[in-house]
């Protein structure tokens, strides 16, 4: 029987039938961030307050606008956190008919594993922020400054540490993936250590003031997680070597 080759016709519609697909999935998961904007914007004052217990100091606003701020800001952020996990498994099931039996079942713990990471990055940020750079950086006044914090730019601050670390705890899902799919090997990710390592101190230079000691600190946990990464992508190449070769 004679294969059939789809028209340019047929591949357009194709085309478009996934990008429709892909669209639907978009906006079913744009509704679920909607709905759980409204819940936690009922809920950003007792947010507010358990997050403000942990400051050592008083804020202050200059403006109306800044409250407005802190309840749009507060309500994004969590609902964009609490929606990620639906977002993922709208992408996995979109992706899941092109895939093998075994990578489906494979690539559905990616799902919960990129928002417990997200989870454990804002927690570990959290940690560090509230017990290494704040602290580190209130003694550097020493009685020299009146200290007047606005709440947007301290949360601002915080963010600013906060996400970077939720999107650095992604490596080792990242690395897991990239090795399933055969763009990385443990063995050039130890080969390129150096390298990886120089990049994570940048990043922990970055997010962090400038104190070769603190930045130090920040970085050995990134450099633990590239380590965890290559055991992880170990077991996966290896899993990926023993089914190409039966």
């Amino acid at each position: 029987m004679a294969e059939k080759i789809d028209t340019p016709n047929e591949k357009e519609m194709n085309i478009v039938g996934h990008l429709a697909e892909l669209r639907n999935r978009l906006l079913f998961t744009a509704i679920f961030f909607v709905v759980f904007f409204i819940g936690i914007f009922i809920f950003v004052e007792e947010i507010y307050y358990f997050i403000a217990q942990d400051i050592p100091f008083d804020l202050n606003i200059t403006s109306p606008g800044d409250i407005i701020w802190v309840y749009f800001t507060f309500a994004g952020l969590g609902s964009l956190i609490v929606t990620m996990p639906i977002l993922c498994l709208q992408l996995w099931l979109f992706i899941k008919p092109g895939l093998t039996k075994s990578e489906r079942r494979l690539s559905i713990l990616y799902v919960p594993a990129v928002f417990i990471l997200f989870i454990l990055g804002i927690v570990f940020g959290y940690f560090m922020f509230t017990n290494l750079i704040l602290p580190f950086l209130l003694s550097l006044n020493n009685g020299m400054f009146n200290e007047i914090f606005t709440v947007e730019k301290y949360f601002r601050f915080l963010f600013r540490v906060l996400i970077p670390f939720a999107l650095l705890f992604e490596i080792p899902v990242i690395i897991m993936f990239l090795t399933s799919i055969g763009i990385l090997t443990p063995k050039f990710m130890r080969k390129t250590r150096k390298y990886a390592y120089f990049i994570l101190l940048i990043i922990a230079a970055l997010i962090t003031p400038p104190d070769v000691v603190l930045q130090i600190v920040v970085a050995v946990p990134l450099f633990i997680l590239y380590e965890i990464s290559i055991l992880l992508a170990e077991r996966v190449y290896k899993k990926r070597q023993s089914k190409q070769q039966s």
